[in-house]
């Protein structure tokens, strides 16, 4: 068998001398493969039909086959074969007659790009043997009746992952009769949880349903004393999301031969999810204005924004870390790595990595905007992916941090990991990639600093608990909150979190430890800020509570400042001022209430509903500065969604939303979105203007196609008012 099959067209392209064939990283590019290669001069009497010749190859490649019930791929909307690698699976042949084992010999050839090399992976020619290795490539015949023969095919369990293109090959006495190339034999190879011999593999069926298989999730947003969740759509079964996940690492230039490696995958895959230095699947946008795309909090799910993507090959506007993470989560499911989406409370975006974030307060001891450059961001969201990492020493296999959001660049571009947890939690930031970016993320420390005229800076306050709060995902099975924060940290306080800081501070972590800075704070005083439950478009209260635990009265001077915020924590606009001094008995509490109006608050409000309040206080006595800062979201109206009529598979039945206007305004541009994997595609709808109390009903005719459990998604969006979601699940019955 010809080590690589070179056509007349190969040997005429401009080469330069570094590299014998051109880069070869287009999954969809082809080679021309000759039906008849010759050994030589071929005599005249030579008639191919003499020979044993292919009639036909039968893949076994509908979702109610042996073949993707096996190998878990029954859901994909896909009419081709889809295999998962080191797991074997079957094919017919039909010859013109009886096949031959004496005489006859043929072979299977899989071949992938514009240029197969059987080093690279890219040409695998399979002679049919009598065992089958596990992990190798390979075939044997398991059955064979009249003029045809089944084979069990075994893919290795490093094999590349993509789409590959099938010929049968038989060997005559004047040279090699392939088959025609035929589109409907190709077969895509994905990754294997299943497999143990696989880097993704992972040994908990009801996580392989979760991580690989479910193509719902929720989203868990808001702030960490106001956990709020909103379903997303993954759908990476629905039709063409398989080839525009494959078209993704063209788009990156990950060369074939890379294909099989998940480490590879994540890291140029973060990359090519964002749109910056590549033209990467989407642009990110966190300002609050969205001309000419769409808001992010509109989105129900990753398939629009593939799909879209796939055709126009042009990022698609917009997205923030939600949209960034759901996409990616797609990917990696889709692919077959176990991934799942991750929710960083309170995250730290430390511009330098120091592990500091300083907010600077000016002489009132209010906080400066114009010189605070590190931000505190409501929550943060990245993907974790599943996989073995023979990079690393032993132990730091398992979930890796991956990030497509754009933050920081890496290696000179905008991507992040993947770091393992097990690293992070460890401190051993030393092992690629960007550990100590995610370290700083859950890690930081905020400092209060306050600038004297002389240009000298004064610590005045340090918070060690806000950062990384709380770390989270959705349950297994469920879809409830998981609680992996201790997956990235110790207790705090505890001697393990010590030396992990300890540990990454040795690797290069910068850290200035607050021995450094004469800091003494005020201790014998506890200032302590809360927000009442606040609905938008209401007024509601906030309170400072004060307890001196001390034997002296004391006067505070008191500043607080509520503005209104990106999720980023960066601040648009500071919408109330209140200032006041109170009087601290002995051994006493003292509690202060302040009205927020919402004629304060709705003309600047932004998507996310958001406020960020900070409190300073200075203790005139002993000039201390206690300090406390605080989100606060209002809550979100949201949408009702019911079914009218029975749901059956294959039957017309109708969906209705509902959403009634809370604000005292009148709603313009209002837009409402509604999906369902499997059930039904992104639809659309425009409504001009929704006045105050009333409701808009919007009814939806479809048909599902699947029985089982399913879930519809909905979304609105407007001028004044984002981020409304309503959800419902659906049992579809069998006809």
């Amino acid at each position: 068998i010809s080590e690589t099959m070179s056509t007349n067209e190969e040997n005429k392209l401009p080469l330069n001398g570094r590299r014998a064939i051109p880069p070869n990283y287009s999954n969809d590019e082809e080679n021309e493969v000759p039906e008849m290669e010759a050994f030589g001069l071929i005599p005249r009497g030579f008639n191919p039909r003499d020979y044993l010749r292919v009639v036909d190859i039968y893949m076994f490649k509908e979702p109610h086959e042996i073949n993707k019930q096996e190998h878990h791929t029954d859901k994909y909307y896909n009419p081709r074969l889809i295999v998962r690698r080191g797991q074997a699976f079957q094919i017919q042949i039909d010859f013109n007659r009886p096949y031959k084992p004496e005489t006859d010999q043929f072979w299977l050839e899989f071949l992938m790009g514009r240029y197969p090399q059987q080093n690279k992976g890219t040409y695998v020619p399979i002679l049919v043997g009598n065992v089958l290795k596990p992990g190798q490539w390979g075939a044997k015949i398991i059955h064979r009746e009249n003029n045809s023969i089944r084979l069990s095919v075994m893919s290795s369990t490093t094999c590349i992952i993509g789409r590959f293109r099938l010929y049968v090959a038989v060997l005559t006495p004047f040279g090699i009769l392939r088959t025609r190339r035929n589109s409907a034999t190709d077969t895509y190879i994905l990754f294997n949880p299943w497999c143990q011999l696989d880097a993704v593999y992972l040994d908990d069926e009801k996580e392989r349903e979760e991580y690989v298989l479910n193509d719902v999730g929720i989203v868990f947003h808001g702030n960490v004393e106001d956990v709020k969740s909103r379903s997303w759509s993954y759908g990476q079964f629905e039709e063409n999301v398989l080839d525009a996940c494959l078209f993704l690492m063209d788009k990156a230039e990950l060369e074939l031969s890379g294909r099989g490696n998940p480490i590879k995958i994540c890291r140029v895959a973060s990359a090519v999810i964002n749109s910056r230095d590549d033209n990467g699947v989407i642009a990110g946008s966190w300002n609050n204005s969205y001309d000419y795309g769409v808001a992010p909090s509109a989105w129900t799910g990753s398939v629009d924004i593939l799909l879209e993507y796939y055709s126009s090959k042009q990022p698609v506007r917009y997205g923030q870390c939600w949209v960034f993470a759901g996409v990616f989560n797609t990917f990696l499911r889709c692919l077959g790595i176990p991934a799942r989406l991750i929710t960083n409370y309170s995250s730290a975006h430390d511009n330098n990595a120091n592990l500091r974030l300083d907010f600077f307060l000016d002489d009132e001891g209010k906080v400066d905007t114009r010189l605070t450059k590190d931000s505190v961001w409501n929550y943060h969201c990245w993907n974790e992916a599943w996989m073995t990492r023979p990079d690393l020493p032993v132990g730091f296999g398992g979930w890796q941090v991956v990030d497509g959001t754009p933050q920081e660049t890496s290696d000179g571009m905008y991507r992040c990991g993947p770091a393992s947890v097990q690293a992070i939690k460890h401190g051993h930031v030393c092992f690629q990639f960007d550990a100590p970016f995610v370290y700083a993320e859950v890690n930081g420390d905020i400092f209060y600093t306050r600038m004297e005229k002389n240009g000298t800076q004064v610590v005045e306050n340090v918070d060690t608990t806000r950062i990384g709060q709380l770390i989270v995902t959705k349950e297994v099975g469920g879809d409830g909150m998981m609680d992996i924060t201790e997956e990235y940290k110790f207790r705090e306080g505890s001697d393990e979190e010590r030396l992990a800081l300890e540990t990454a501070v040795m690797y290069g972590v910068k850290k200035q430890s607050i021995q450094d800075t004469t800091y003494q704070p005020q201790t014998d005083v506890d200032m302590d800020f809360q927000a009442q439950k606040a609905v938008l478009g209401n007024d509601f209260k906030v309170n400072i509570t004060y307890r001196n635990k001390s034997r002296n009265s004391y006067t505070a001077t008191t500043y607080l400042s509520g503005n209104i915020v990106f999720y980023t924590g960066v601040t648009k606009r500071e919408f109330k001022k209140h200032s006041f001094s109170a009087k601290l008995q002995p051994s006493s509490s003292s509690s202060f209430d302040i009205v927020i109006k919402s004629s304060e608050y709705m003309s600047d409000l932004l998507e996310q509903a958001s406020f960020h309040f900070f409190v300073t206080a200075r203790i005139n006595e002993t000039g201390k500065i206690l300090a406390v800062q605080k989100a606060v979201m209002l809550e979100i109206p949201t949408l009702r969604i019911k079914t009218k009529g029975e749901l059956v598979a294959g039957k017309e039945t109708s969906v209705i939303v509902e959403f009634t206007n809370p604000l005292k305004q009148t709603l313009e541009n209002v837009t409402l979105r509604l999906e369902g994997p499997g059930l039904l595609r992104t639809i659309k709808k425009q409504f001009g203007r929704v006045p105050m109390n009333s409701t808009l009903t919007w009814e939806v005719k479809f048909t599902p196609m699947r029985p089982g459990l399913r879930r519809l998604i909905a979304s609105l969006n407007s001028d004044a008012l984002r981020h409304v979601y309503g959800e419902l699940n659906v049992q579809i019955q069998k006809p």
